[in-house]
């Protein structure tokens, strides 16, 4: 137990040396975590839930692998050959492979909700999640012509690198009236965020996504071992797309053009747009069946929460308090107040 003051008589580290050893002491007061803490808090819980995901039983069977081979076909060469190659290793020694696996993710989860490891969790999350986009989901499908919003494309893994990246705690924050433009700045976040929802409008618009009865079957077909709640719900949900299916996917990229750029508007506007992105994480998610969490096959929850996560830290805030102060508020901002 060195490092740890120790209470007399007891031979046990006191609360104040346990405080000290985790880098507290009495003179630095606990304080609320602000809301990119919060937010970080939530990606950190999003990370457990993947790494209990992995530890489902089919996870450690041949079909995982499989699985992953099936995001090989249609995809360059280049991009397909890795897949095949990873999936056969994953396939020839699946247990010790899917373990590794799901404790990379549970480290990466509780590494981002400590304070001291929260930096290098957030970079080996960003690494992960690129390598998972990979080798794991094919970049995808936005190079093998089955991407759509609906079945999670751009690929939900690489919205995990982004977030990552848009919450980062910096050493000081920029200027910014949005949690995630305070480490990029605004304008660099904003970018991001134009080319991720204008992405989704484009993919909207796609075969895939506006081809006749395409949605309807992409929907129905995610409700496959879900309970039957859920699959009462997307099988009507896919019926109903069915039958208009090409109407719905315009509408689809017309909200999510307003949404890609509603962010560089007055704040009004853009608080507007942010909920409104967040109304459409909600469709994709039940669209997805809840990403097949309940089904016993999936390896993370898609899309949906992951971009109701990030647009929320779009949310455009009204800082309150003393200036400079680092507490702010989801309050209406005064009327004077403009977007950063």
């Amino acid at each position: 137990m060195a490092g740890y003051a120790v209470q007399p008589g007891t031979g046990q580290p006191s609360t104040a040396g346990w405080l000290r050893g985790i880098g507290v002491t009495r003179d630095e007061p606990w304080a609320a975590p602000d809301i990119r803490r919060r937010l970080l808090l939530v990606l950190a819980g999003i990370w457990l839930l993947d790494g209990i995901l992995q530890f489902q039983e089919f996870m450690f069977s041949r079909g995982f692998a499989q699985m992953l081979a099936g995001t090989a076909p249609g995809n360059p060469g280049f991009i397909a050959s890795p897949i095949t190659w990873s999936a056969k290793i994953i396939a020839d020694h699946g247990t010790a492979t899917n373990a590794v696996f799901a404790i990379i993710q549970l480290l990466i989860g509780l590494g981002i909700a400590l304070r001291p490891t929260t930096k290098p969790a957030l970079a080996t999350s960003i690494v992960w999640s690129l390598g998972v986009w990979w080798l794991g989901e094919g970049l995808g499908g936005v190079l093998n012509g089955g991407a759509s919003p609906v079945n999670g494309a751009p690929g939900a893994v690489i919205i995990y690198a982004l977030l990552a990246l848009l919450l980062w705690p910096p050493r000081q924050d920029k200027p910014a009236s949005f949690v995630a433009g305070r480490t990029v700045g605004p304008a660099i976040a904003k970018g991001l965020w134009l080319v991720l929802w204008g992405s989704l409008a484009y993919l909207a618009l796609q075969p895939p996504t506006k081809a006749p009865k395409a949605l309807g079957g992409m929907v129905a077909g995610m409700a496959s071992g879900e309970p039957s709640w859920l699959a009462s719900a997307d099988n009507h949900l896919g019926s109903f797309l069915t039958r208009h299916g090409p109407g719905v996917a315009v509408l689809m990229a017309v909200v999510l053009a307003i949404v890609a750029v509603g962010v560089f508007l007055p704040r009004p506007a853009a608080r507007a747009a942010v909920a409104l992105a967040i109304v459409a994480a909600a469709f994709f998610w039940l669209a997805q069946a809840l990403g097949g969490i309940l089904a016993g096959g999936a390896t993370d929850p898609n899309s949906g929460p992951l971009l109701a996560l990030l647009a929320v830290s779009f949310w455009p805030l009204a800082a309150r308090g003393k200036a400079g102060s680092n507490q702010d508020a989801l309050v209406p901002a005064a009327s004077n107040s403009h977007t950063a």
